[in-house]
């Protein structure tokens, strides 16, 4: 997530296109689901999607969403610092924890957003300029259901060529997840002329707007 201000400008119009600018097919809602809660309550999703920054602030302006934790998951609690992690040999993602409200939005709703919007999920182990496996699209599921509502999704959207490369995100069980430093936590809200948000992270909050009026929440 490091740019120098040249190669962002070199970039730029590349980096501006949405991700679902890029698929064959519009965008589907995700045959197999779980249903809305009757009442209010709290439920997790962990995903990784590249930059953590970005994914934060997609899912932060989500209606149904309690709260979105930047951080790591996929290795252990003593490499789960963010200079380690860069390094891109502890085994971690840059993820995000989010909590939301079962009865306003359904997991599979958050992976519309996810793969339509937060990410490229054809991308492996990269996304956009960042490269490593600390960079990978995966999806780190907390129950049986989750992953049943993951792994159809992808196949359905495979199925349905929605992009034009296969997907190659990851369907994992959850292990932990580790907190990034407070510096990086709400950085887009917080950072929003910094190069590297201009011209990857800003274009995904544009998109969300645009194209999901009825879940955008400023």
């Amino acid at each position: 997530m490091k740019l120098i201000p040249s190669l962002v400008a070199a970039l730029g119009v590349a980096l501006l296109v949405p991700f679902s600018a890029l698929a064959a097919q519009p965008f589907p809602d995700p045959a197999v689901d779980a249903s809305l809660s009757a009442g209010k309550g709290s439920e997790t999703a962990v995903l990784a999607g590249g930059c953590f920054w970005g994914v934060e602030a997609v899912f932060d302006h989500l209606k149904g969403v309690k709260s979105v934790v930047a951080g790591f998951s996929g290795g252990g609690k003593s490499t789960a610092h963010y200079e380690t992690v860069s390094t891109g040999r502890t085994g971690h993602a840059e993820s995000v924890r989010i909590t939301y409200d079962p009865s306003r939005i359904t997991y599979g709703q958050l992976l519309k957003i996810f793969f339509s919007v937060a990410h490229d999920p054809t991308e492996l182990n990269r996304q956009g300029p960042d490269e490593g496996t600390q960079y990978r699209s995966a999806i780190f599921y907390v129950s049986p259901e989750q992953k049943k509502v993951a792994e159809a999704y992808i196949q359905q959207l495979d199925q349905a060529h929605v992009f034009r490369h296969p997907i190659v995100t990851q369907v994992v069980p959850f292990q932990a997840f580790y907190a990034a430093e407070e510096y990086h936590q709400h950085f887009v809200e917080r950072n929003p002329t910094y190069p590297y948000v201009v011209y990857n992270d800003l274009p995904k909050l544009g998109h969300l707007k645009k194209q999901y009026p009825d879940l955008y929440r400023r």
